[in-house]
């Protein structure tokens, strides 16, 4: 069907990444919190939904609040589900949805998630290659590419991750790609940017290695840095504020 709900559904989902889970053993931490991703799922758009058609409005609405489009674009035959073309061609549907989308205005960065199905085969090298941006392909009902799904979205973002680590918690914190250290912080409290004094950074990779923070410090391997330093996918960061 074109589309089967009118309101969006909302679901939170953790971002899977090993460093934090190994930095959890590592510290013996009696918590570990993941970063997350909001996924939005917004009805399907149809030919004409930017002059109103199939409620077409709302859902175009609802895409003007979102930060990125995930398009997921069936790619696969079943006579059991049914098409709103009444054909599966996911050229043309990925064709139909951004002309809505730019008659409307709307420009966001887009994943496309092709929607396969392990029965039905492999997609050919030729369709891949009009594919209009980057991809992911993802089967549900075997629930691979699930994960790649999740990064890819966080990715999309632009957004990178640092970690906190302790005996309370090791912790995934999100910030924007380029942030400097102390707009980092921010994530974790608006005081820790205001009062920020210096951090003290190491990769989760060399903490790991070294097995320790006081070995790690026995090492040299823990930096000290300022205002300017801008904060690294994957950094493990103490704030002095």
């Amino acid at each position: 069907y074109p589309f089967c709900t009118i309101d969006p559904s909302v679901g939170i989902v953790p971002v899977p990444d090993e460093r934090l889970d190994k930095l959890a053993l590592l510290s013996k931490s009696k918590k570990v919190i993941p970063a997350v991703v909001e996924f939005v799922d917004i009805a399907g758009l149809v030919k004409g939904a930017a002059e109103g058609e199939g409620l077409g409005n709302k859902f175009l609405s609802n895409i003007r609040e979102v930060d990125a489009v995930i398009m997921m674009v069936r790619t696969f035959e079943d006579p059991d589900i049914i098409h709103v073309h009444n054909k599966v061609d996911p050229l043309f549907d990925i064709e139909i949805i951004n002309l809505e989308l730019e008659k409307a205005g709307i420009k966001k960065p887009t994943l496309y998630v092709l929607n396969v199905s392990e029965v039905a085969g492999q997609i050919s090298p030729e369709f891949k290659e009009k594919i209009p941006g980057p991809y992911i392909e993802v089967d549900p009902v075997f629930g691979t590419g699930l994960d790649k799904l999740i990064t890819a979205s966080y990715n999309l973002l632009d957004l990178i991750t640092f970690l906190t680590t302790g005996e309370k918690e090791s912790r995934a914190w999100t910030t924007p790609r380029g942030s400097t250290a102390p707009r980092a912080a921010r994530a974790i409290h608006t005081d820790f940017e205001k009062n920020f004094i210096r951090a003290e950074v190491i990769t989760a990779e060399k903490l790991l290695e070294a097995g320790s923070y006081a070995n790690a410090r026995a090492k040299g391997w823990v930096r000290t840095e300022g205002k300017e330093y801008i904060v690294q996918d994957g950094d493990v960061i103490e704030f002095l504020v």
